[in-house]
């Protein structure tokens, strides 16, 4: 399986071909759809896409952490990060594609 990955550029590309704005207006879209999702969650709340999954900030607080190297305990400051939980719909698209098709279906 080869590795890909998709860029903003290339997000813009595909709004380009299905959709038929513009080059500029495309990248444009996409970029605001980006800045959309980003801002709700620097508020603190939540994106949910249908059929794909939702996006949350979750708090971390301070805890001690070891170094591995030479095993002394260093405190891990409190954080924010980012949970990507996919949906039933996205995960059962990646392992149908993954184990191809099940017998019975088309």
């Amino acid at each position: 399986m080869t590795e890909t990955t998709v860029t903003r550029a290339q997000l813009a590309e595909a709004v380009y071909q299905e959709v038929g704005l513009s080059h500029n207006d495309s990248a444009q879209l996409v970029d605001e759809i980006l800045e959309e999702v980003s801002q709700a969650l620097i508020k603190g709340g939540s994106v949910k896409l249908s059929s794909f999954g939702s996006f949350q900030v979750r708090s971390k607080g301070e805890r001690i952490g070891r170094n591995p190297k030479t095993g002394e305990e260093v405190p891990i400051k409190p954080r924010r990060v980012l949970i990507f939980r996919a949906s039933h719909v996205l995960k059962d698209k990646i392992n149908r594609t993954l184990l191809g098709p099940v017998k019975g279906e088309a």
